[in-house]
C-alpha cells in the first residue's frame, strides 16, 4: 500500500492544526456560549436521545434531480442515510443492500436490481465510479446512498432498467466537528479514521479533511485487505453561488484477489471449506483513483435555482490471480477434487471526463404551483485494458499454473514467476455520452403531474481499429401523484432507459448497426407519512419490459461474409412488489423493513440463444422473495441502544444453472455512547450461518458469505 499509517497519523495532525483554530475560539470561550445553550449542549450527549425519532427518517430526496420529500414524488428512491450507515457498522455498499429491497449482490460491485444486473454507479449525480472494475465502494467519505429504482433514462442517459446508485460524498461544514475513531476486530482487523471540517480563517470558507486506514486478513485462505482513502474539500461562498472542491485519492490493495467463488454441487452444497481460494499469497489486486471534482450551485433570482458540477476519475487496476477453469477427479475414486486453474495478468486503466448542469424554476401560476427542471450532462471515458492468459492443465507444471485441490490444496507449489507468458491481449476504447433534458411538474390542489423528455447522443470508437459507431436515443418519463390526505398518497409512473450496444457488436459483418437495447416501465403503489411522519412506507407494483436485447441470428451467416449474423428481439419481463418501511415504534425504538417480491422471464427470444445472465427462462441470482430489517431499541438510562437486524434471500441459480440455496442471517450491535464518546461493538452473521451470498458458475462457484464477525469501533467526537 503506497499510503502507511504514519503518513495517515500526520496528514490528521496537519488536518487538526489546519481547521481547530477557530473552531476553539467558538467553543472554548465560555462567553459565546450562554449558559442555557451549553445546558443544552450537555444534555444531547445522552445517546442522541432528543432525535430517537427521526434517525432513520428521509426529509428529502435529490436523486431525482427535482428535490422532493417522498410523499410527493411519483419515483421510487431508496434512501440509507447516515445514521444508518453508522449503527449498522455499514463498512462497504454491500453491507447496506438488505435496506434496500429489489436489491441484491451479484458479484463485487455489481448488484441485480429489480431482476437485471446493473454495475453503474453516479456519485453526486455524476458518473465516475472511482471502483469501476472489482472493487467494492467504500462507505467513509459518503454521507447518503440513495438508489432510484426502474428505468432513469430520461434523468441520467444510458442504463440498465432496474435502477441506478448515487452516492452522495461529504462536503464541508461552516459549524465545526471533527472526530477520531479506532477499529479492531477479528480476521485480523484494525483500523483508524479521523475527519474534521469547520470555518476556515478566511471569509465565507469551510473545509474538509477525512483519512481513513484498514487492513485485515479476511476469512479466505490467501486473502488480505489493505485500504486507505484521504479525502479533502473546501467550500467558498462568493455570494452569488457556493462554490465546492473535493480532492479524494483511493488506495486499495487486496491479496490473493480477484477473489471468484468456491465450488458447489448442483444443489448448492460447497464441495470445499468456505475458506478456500483458488488464488496463491502472491496473487494481488490493486487499485488506485484519484478523484477531482468542483460543484457550483446558486440562486440567479428568486425561484430560478441552477447548479453545475464536474468530476474528473482518473484510475489503475493492476491483477495478479488464479482463476479456476476445469473440476477434475484427481485420484480416479469418482469424486471431483480438484480444478486447473489459470494465470491472468491485467491492467486496467479508466479516465473520464463528467460534467453536468441543472435549473429550477419553480413559479406559483395561480391556481397552478409548477416546477421546471432543465439540464444537460457529458461525459467521456477512455479505457484501457492489456491481459495476458496462461492455461493450466490437471498435472503440475513449472511452466504452467498447477492444480488444486479443493479439500486440501497445496499452496506454493507453483510460481508465476517461471511461466511462458504468450502476447497481452489489448483492448482501448472511448465512450462519449451527452444529452440534453426537461421535466415539468405542475401541482392543482392534490394532484401532482409531471412528464420529461430527453435526447441523448452517444459515439464508441474502437482506438486499435479505428472502428466507431454514433447514434441517438430519446426516453420520456411521466408521473402522477395524488394526495390523498396529507399523510397518504398514490402514485403512477411511467418511465423508459436504453443501452448502447457494444461498439463489437456494431459491425455490419455480423448484421450491424444495432439499436439501443430499450427498457420500459410502468409503476404504481401508495406511500405514507402517518403520526406526524413518524411512519414512512412505499408499497410499489411495477412491470418492466427489456427489448432489443442482441442474440444470434437463427439463419446463421445471411450475406455469405463468413461471420455469424446477429440479431435484435428478445424481450425480458420483469414484474414485482416491494415495501419498504421505517418507523418511529416508541421514543427509544426505530426499525426499518424491506420486502421485495420479483419474477424475472425471458418473454421473447430466437429459441436457440441463450441470453447473457440467462437460465433458462430465468436469470442467475434473482430471487423471487427477499427480507430485510433492522431495529434499534435505547436505554437512555444506560447510554446504550441494542440493534439487530437480518437478512433473508430466496432461492436462486447461478449461472451454469446450479442451485444458490436460501438463507437467513441475523446481524447485532450495542452503541455505547456518553458526552463525546462512543464505542460500537457489532457481530455479523451472529449464528455463524454457511450460505453463499451469490452464484457465479459451476466452474468459479458460489461467492461465500462471510462466517461471524466481531468488530468494536471507538469513536471520541468534538
Amino acid at each position: 500500500m503506497k499510503t502507511q499509517p504514519s503518513s495517515l497519523v500526520l496528514a490528521a495532525a496537519l488536518g487538526a492544526a489546519f481547521l481547530t483554530p477557530v473552531a476553539r475560539a467558538q467553543q472554548s470561550d465560555p462567553a459565546t456560549v450562554p449558559a442555557e445553550e451549553a445546558g443544552e449542549a450537555r444534555q444531547e450527549t445522552v445517546i442522541v436521545t432528543s432525535r430517537a425519532q427521526e434517525l432513520y427518517r428521509v426529509r428529502e430526496t435529490k436523486t431525482g434531480k427535482l428535490p422532493t420529500v417522498p410523499l410527493l414524488s411519483s419515483q421510487s428512491i431508496a434512501v440509507i442515510n447516515s445514521e444508518l450507515i453508522e449503527d449498522q457498522g455499514a463498512r462497504d455498499a454491500q453491507d447496506l443492500y438488505r435496506n434496500i429491497s429489489g436489491v441484491t449482490v451479484f458479484s463485487y460491485a455489481g448488484v441485480t436490481a429489480r431482476g437485471f444486473r446493473q454495475e453503474s454507479n453516479f456519485y453526486d449525480g455524476l458518473r465516475g465510479d472511482p471502483y469501476a472494475g472489482f472493487s467494492v465502494p467504500s462507505l467513509f467519505n459518503v454521507e447518503r446512498v440513495e438508489f432510484l429504482k426502474g428505468p432513469a433514462g430520461m434523468l441520467y442517459g444510458a442504463g440498465a432498467p432496474g435502477g441506478l446508485f448515487n452516492y452522495v460524498t461529504k462536503t464541508p461544514q461552516d459549524e465545526f466537528s471533527a472526530t477520531l475513531s479506532a477499529v479492531y476486530g477479528t480476521e485480523g482487523r484494525k483500523g483508524a479514521s479521523y475527519e474534521v471540517t469547520g470555518a476556515l480563517p478566511v471569509d465565507g470558507a469551510a473545509g474538509r479533511l477525512g483519512v481513513f486506514y484498514e487492513d485485515q486478513t479476511g476469512p479466505r485462505k490467501n486473502a488480505g485487505s489493505e485500504i486507505s482513502i484521504f479525502d479533502t474539500g473546501i467550500r467558498f461562498d462568493l455570494g452569488f453561488a457556493d462554490l465546492s472542491l473535493k480532492a479524494t485519492r483511493y488506495d486499495q490493495s487486496l491479496q490473493g484477489n480477484r477473489l471468484r467463488g468456491v465450488i458447489t454441487d448442483d444443489f448448492g452444497n460447497f464441495l470445499a471449506d468456505r475458506r478456500w481460494n483458488h488464488n496463491e499469497a502472491s496473487d494481488f489486486l490493486d487499485l488506485e483513483s484519484n478523484v477531482v471534482q468542483a460543484t457550483l450551485a446558486g440562486e440567479a433570482f428568486e425561484g430560478l435555482t441552477w447548479d453545475a458540477g464536474l468530476r474528473y476519475n482518473d484510475g489503475t487496476e493492476t491483477q495478479n490471480y488464479h482463476e479456476p477453469n476445469g473440476l477434475f477427479d484427481s485420484d480416479a475414486d469418482g469424486v471431483i477434487d480438484a480444478t486447473r486453474r489459470q494465470f491472468r495478468d491485467q491492467y486496467r486503466r479508466n479516465e473520464s471526463v463528467s460534467f453536468g448542469t441543472n435549473a429550477i424554476w419553480s413559479k406559483d401560476l395561480g391556481a397552478v404551483d409548477n416546477r421546471l427542471l432543465v439540464g444537460a450532462d457529458w461525459y467521456k471515458l477512455d479505457a484501457f485494458l492489456s491481459s495476458v492468459l496462461v492455461n493450466g492443465t490437471n498435472v503440475a507444471a513449472a511452466t504452467r499454473p498447477s492444480p488444486l485441490s479443493l479439500l486440501n490444496p497445496v499452496y506454493g507449489a507453483t510460481n508465476p514467476a517461471a511461466y511462458i507468458r504468450p502476447a497481452a491481449t489489448l483492448t482501448d476504447s472511448q465512450q462519449t455520452r451527452y444529452g440534453f433534458y426537461a421535466l415539468n411538474e405542475a401541482t392543482i390542489g392534490p394532484v401532482i403531474g409531471l412528464f420529461g423528455v430527453r435526447q441523448d447522443t452517444f459515439e464508441d470508437v474502437n482506438s486499435l481499429t479505428g472502428q466507431a459507431f454514433e447514434d441517438e436515443a430519446t426516453t420520456y418519463r411521466a408521473g402522477l401523484v395524488y394526495r390523498v390526505r396529507d399523510d397518504v398518497s398514490l402514485f403512477g409512473q411511467w418511465s423508459e432507459s436504453y443501452e448502447p450496444q457494444a461498439i463489437a457488436s456494431q459491425n455490419p459483418l455480423t448484421g450491424g448497426p444495432f439499436e439501443p437495447t430499450a427498457g420500459e416501465s410502468y409503476e404504481g403503489g401508495v406511500k405514507t407519512a402517518l403520526m406526524d411522519g413518524r411512519v414512512q412506507s412505499s408499497a410499489a407494483v411495477y412491470q418492466i419490459v427489456r427489448s432489443n436485447i442482441l442474440q444470434a441470428d437463427p439463419r446463421g451467416d445471411v450475406n455469405g461474409d463468413g461471420v455469424l449474423d446477429q440479431i435484435a428481439f428478445a424481450e425480458i419481463t420483469s414484474e414485482g412488489f416491494e415495501l419498504d418501511v421505517t418507523a418511529d415504534l416508541t421514543r427509544n425504538w426505530v426499525g426499518t423493513v424491506s420486502y421485495a417480491y420479483n419474477d424475472t422471464v425471458i418473454s421473447k427470444t430466437n429459441g436457440r440463444t441463450a441470453l447473457t445472465n440467462a437460465v433458462g427462462d430465468k436469470f442467475a441470482n434473482a430471487p423471487e422473495h427477499e427480507l430485510g430489517f433492522w431495529t434499534r431499541y435505547q436505554v437512555p438510562a444506560w447510554n446504550t441502544a441494542f440493534a439487530f437486524g437480518g437478512d433473508y434471500m430466496d432461492v436462486r441459480q447461478s449461472l451454469s444453472g446450479q442451485k444458490v440455496r436460501p438463507y437467513l442471517i441475523f446481524d447485532a450491535s450495542i452503541i455505547y455512547e456518553i458526552d463525546d464518546w462512543k464505542g460500537l461493538l457489532r457481530i455479523d452473521n451472529l449464528l455463524d450461518e454457511t450460505y453463499a451470498a451469490s452464484g457465479f458458475s459451476a466452474t468459479t462457484g458460489h461467492f461465500p458469505g462471510d462466517p461471524r464477525a466481531v468488530v468494536l469501533e471507538i469513536s471520541r467526537k468534538w
